[in-house]
């Protein structure tokens, strides 16, 4: 069963470029390992809102966009084989090394989850 990891931060928009840079270096990973898709949302139309929103939930300051995030995988196996793999202190692939590729973002204030689909509709219909 398909498997989808999610992910929202708060991004320096001066530094778009540098995170677009910075994902298209290290998401390239995760296609390797097996993820069917990875994107990479800038957020365009992100309110505020009364008791909480996307901004709240990761701390972004004013001069900071949300960027939504996910990688759709096969199947939870896959996906835990890779994060497996990219935390093994024996891996050295400089696209996950911190002082080769450094994320432009503060990574302590991002938030993420693992999610099993229940729903799933394309326009020909369910998936």
């Amino acid at each position: 069963m398909a498997y989808v990891d999610g992910f929202v931060i708060a991004v320096p928009t001066a530094k778009k470029q540098a995170f677009i840079d910075h994902a298209r270096t290290a998401d390239v990973m995760f296609i390797e390992a097996g993820a069917i898709r990875v994107a990479e949302c800038w957020g365009d139309d992100v309110p505020d809102g009364k008791l909480t929103d996307f901004r709240m939930a990761v701390k972004a300051e004013a001069d900071e966009t949300v960027v939504f995030s996910w990688i759709e995988w096969p199947d939870k196996a896959m996906r835990d084989a890779c994060y497996a793999k990219m935390m093994d202190p024996a891996n050295t692939d400089p696209r996950i090394d911190m002082a080769i590729n450094p994320p432009p973002f503060d990574g302590k204030r991002m938030i993420f989850g693992g999610f099993l689909p229940v729903v799933d509709l394309t326009a020909q219909g369910e998936a």
